[in-house]
């Protein structure tokens, strides 16, 4: 079933810009995510009657009434049930005045494909719940935020998190195993996300709504200890809870401490991640592995970290793959695989993380004059050069070489292939297995370009990404770019013209 999205109106409230405010915060949506239970039927109502601080600086306020908006994602998983779900919020949102949008989405068919596609995490289905559920309010969150003409970053979305909800996360993840991220749980604000509810327990919210006679939705899955967080709630908490009645409050004063410390770890580790980077690009980073392997381990961790997640965003990591990097870091040499076919590597004293998707080397014809654009970023330009008079071109083709310091070379245009006149074209792709090259200043002697990439300590996952010059797809080489020109193309002092080559 594909999604869906309804919107209905609620009561007198069509969404529009409130008037005699200048403070675009005062003015951008508050989208209220809500499901029909207890918790979420108590942020709809307390935002509709009462205060709440949504971390915009004012503290505990009303939030005006045209700046709310519901929106109810129906899973599709429940039958009947779902829609009564469906039918509950709207009728509760049009109760307040507040306008309400449903969001179909079809979650046993998500998550079907995503394990036949191998993608454990995708294929669970309170996952995949979830971020269809963020999704789905982002994206209201920025077309309500269009509508009103303020910024995106104004709006705010507000979930019916509770301490209890924030306990559980805990012990979720100290049973899955997890660091101080993981452990700090459940945050009260992240990005546009507020969680206004987050020092509350259910019960509270719950004793809320009887004394205004006000009913809710429960959903019996909930309760089914097979789920993860169903164990915790009905299994560990009570136990929990029989040796400290306000386990929940204890709970979160030891997530806000690892919050703080965590995030306090996080600038360190931002900031030796700077320090440590080489270079960086495309699927690849590069560290310097010697600084790393002498770094503290705490830092060092969240630093590998950094580096797998910037080459392959969303990769799924765990505690062992950051391990296993640091162990190769300790090593000082060897290779591994990461989840998504990360390719690490520790050789000539870095730290290489490369992604599957990382660029590869280019096979293309170079007109001369001309250029073409490499998967790097970098261009490769050509042009032909006089030889200025009264100078003697070897004099000049060693100097332009010291000045550019390999990036750019001036070669025989002739012995290069290209007509002095005409111009002509030259190929350039990747090094091929058997290449062979006389390199500058050996004389004529022969040396495979693997051993030359290697002395030139360019790692061997990088080596098909330098682009090798060549007179045609068959030809000589002419240059190894930014490493070494070949013998057969050097400038003598028969030289009229000259090939300019350059790598920028």
């Amino acid at each position: 079933m594909p999604s869906v999205m309804r919107r209905y109106a609620g009561g007198e409230g069509r969404f529009g810009r409130p008037s005699g405010h200048d403070d675009p915060d005062l003015e951008a949506p508050v989208v209220l995510m809500v499901s029909g239970g207890a918790d979420s039927t108590a942020l709809l109502v307390l935002a509709a009657t009462s205060t709440l601080d949504i971390d915009d600086g004012r503290g505990p306020a009303r939030i005006a009434r045209e700046r709310l908006h519901v929106l109810h994602v129906n899973h599709c998983l429940r039958g009947l049930d779902a829609e009564e779900d469906e039918e509950f919020v709207c009728e509760l949102s049009a109760r307040y005045g507040i306008p309400c949008t449903i969001r179909r989405v079809d979650i046993a068919s998500r998550t079907r494909q995503a394990r036949e596609m191998g993608d454990t995490i995708g294929g669970n289905v309170e996952n995949a719940g979830r971020e269809a559920r963020y999704a789905a309010a982002t994206d209201l969150a920025n077309q309500l935020a269009h509508e009103c003409g303020v910024p995106r970053s104004a709006a705010r979305i507000l979930t019916a998190h509770t301490a209890d909800d924030r306990a559980e996360t805990f012990f979720m993840n100290a049973i899955r195993g997890a660091g101080p991220a993981g452990l700090s749980s459940i945050p009260r604000r992240r990005n546009r996300i507020v969680r206004p509810l987050i020092d509350m327990t259910h019960d509270e919210l719950c004793d809320l709504l009887r004394m205004r006679g006000i009913v809710w939705r429960e959903d019996d899955t909930n309760r089914d200890t097979r789920h993860l967080r169903a164990f915790v709630r009905h299994e560990l908490m009570p136990v929990a809870r029989g040796r400290n009645p306000k386990v929940a409050a204890s709970l979160a004063t030891t997530c806000d401490l690892l919050s703080d410390e965590d995030a306090f770890l996080s600038q360190l580790s931002a900031r030796a991640y700077r320090d440590l980077v080489r270079r960086e690009g495309e699927g690849v980073v590069a560290l310097d592995a010697a600084r790393l392997a002498a770094s503290e381990v705490a830092l060092a961790r969240r630093v590998v970290r950094r580096a797998l997640l910037r080459a392959c965003p969303g990769a799924r990591l765990e505690a062992r793959h950051v391990a296993q990097v640091l162990r190769l870091v300790a090593a000082g040499r060897g290779s591994c695989t990461v989840p998504v076919d990360v390719d690490v590597r520790v050789e000539f004293g870095l730290l290489i993380v490369r992604a599957p998707t990382a660029c590869e080397g280019v096979s293309a014809w170079l007109e001369v004059p001309g250029a073409i654009e490499l998967p790097s970023g970098e261009r490769l330009l050509a042009q032909l050069a006089s030889v200025p008079q009264g100078s003697r071109a070897p004099e000049v083709a060693r100097a332009h070489g010291r000045e550019w310091e390999g990036r750019s070379v001036l070669l025989d245009a002739a012995a290069s292939g290209v007509d002095a006149v005409l111009g002509g074209r030259l190929w350039v792709d990747g090094v091929q297995p058997g290449d062979v090259m006389c390199p500058l200043g050996m004389h004529g002697q022969s040396k495979k370009l693997s051993d030359l990439l290697a002395e030139a300590h360019v790692p061997v996952a990088d080596r098909r990404t330098v682009p090798i010059v060549r007179t045609s797809p068959t030809g000589h080489v002419v240059w190894v770019a930014g490493i070494r020109a070949d013998e057969r193309a050097r400038v003598t002092a028969e030289t009229h013209v000259m090939l300019e080559l350059t790598l920028a």
